[in-house]
């Protein structure tokens, strides 16, 4: 009986032992401490998450500085892990590390700390650059856009730089390793460069602007949706995607139908060669004034506007019709040009003439003077 009891008491000081030794000299006792202290943070992280967000949101409106539902959506996923954070400290700091465990806890804290504060202004990046309206009227929207990824990628590459140096991990020698890596590339990778040069020119000369509506010969024709850092996205009319490469936008000549300031009429009316020199003038004066005293088109001291008759064609006598739209919306050019080409045909019909189409006269002076022999097919043998 008494070795059972003195074997117990060995049994009973193994696992106080075990317990007190625990994991790498850390008892077991604190490590559950710990991840209580951190189970706890978890649990209280909405709640901290949304005393935060109450807490900016009601100092935006005491200094009059109102921040947009996109930013407080932005810092949301930041903000929630800031509980994380706090809860790995303070379980950390609880196990009282030493030595070696004590310098990797701090690392790990600070890095912690690091990455909240370079996610969150990753994230306010996107939704501030929606409140640049001095700088969109002074850039275009396209180069705010890249703008603001350029910023991002230099806030993702400071922060990589940071957690590197919180791990004691010198960058200098890295940024010599990629520098040469670099050249590997660039050697590899011209017509990148090319590209990302060309949409520098394109943004820079302000050919087009998201949402304008561009036509590059043999290549596209649509309306620009992105301008990215290789290629541009431009969306034909019916509705498939075309992917350009920038440097052929920039090499090649774009017209931006976006940018008229009229809409262009050229028209080559052909009447018939019937038609009398004061029907002629009826038609032509006919015409002229409508599209003069027409406030849907531009006047002629504002543009070329001509009504002429301007040859002689070899069905037709030709009447140039040369006029602009203000509007240059497509819709609108449309029903205009329609309206025109009923008044055409009413002032055209009225004067008691018409229009000409392609014919041919065949003149013959004298018919055979005998007719063809008669063909007779031979008989069989």
């Amino acid at each position: 009986m008494d070795q059972l009891g003195s074997k117990f008491g060995e049994f009973q000081a193994l696992v106080i032992d075990v317990w007190q030794y625990g994991l790498l000299g850390i008892d077991f006792g604190r490590i559950l401490t710990a991840l209580g202290i951190l189970v706890i943070f978890l649990l209280l992280r909405r709640l901290f998450t949304w005393f935060v967000l109450n807490r900016i949101e009601a100092y935006s409106k005491s200094h009059n500085s109102l921040i947009s539902a996109d930013v407080m959506n932005a810092i949301r996923a930041p903000v929630r892990f800031i509980p994380v954070v706090m809860g790995v400290f303070f379980a950390l700091s609880h196990l009282e590390l030493q030595g070696d465990l004590e310098v990797l806890a701090a690392r790990l804290g600070r890095t912690l700390v690091v990455i909240v504060l370079f996610w969150g202004l990753y994230s306010l990046l996107a939704p501030l650059s929606s409140s640049f309206e001095k700088l969109r009227s002074v850039l275009t929207s396209a180069m705010v856009d890249w703008l603001v990824k350029f910023l991002r990628f230099a806030v993702v590459v400071i922060g990589a730089a940071t957690v590197l140096e919180v791990w004691g991990i010198s960058i200098g020698p890295v940024l010599a390793g990629f520098g040469l890596i670099g050249v590997a590339v660039a050697l590899g990778a011209q017509d990148l460069f090319k590209n990302l040069i060309g949409g520098l020119l394109i943004l820079a000369e302000r050919r087009f602007n998201i949402g304008d509506w561009i036509l590059v010969d043999d290549i596209a024709e649509g309306t620009v949706e992105t301008i990215g850092f290789r290629s541009t996205l431009v969306r034909r009319f019916d509705k498939a995607p075309v992917f350009v490469p920038n440097a052929k936008l920039s090499d090649n000549a774009v017209t931006n139908f976006t940018a008229m300031t009229h809409r262009r009429i050229y028209w080559v009316i052909g009447v018939e060669y019937g038609t009398t020199v004061e029907q002629l003038r009826e038609v032509r004066d006919s015409i002229e004034n409508y599209v003069t005293d027409n406030a849907d088109f531009a006047p002629a001291d504002e543009v070329a506007t001509f009504v002429r008759i301007d040859s002689f064609n070899d069905s037709s006598i030709d009447i140039l019709l040369y006029c602009f739209t203000r509007t240059t919306k497509w819709g609108e050019w449309l029903k205009i040009k329609e309206e025109l080409a009923y008044k055409v045909k009413e002032i055209v019909e009225g004067a008691g003439t018409g229009f000409a189409f392609p014919s041919r006269s065949v003149y013959v002076h004298a018919l055979p003077a005998e007719n063809p022999e008669a063909f007779t097919p031979l008989s069989g043998h």
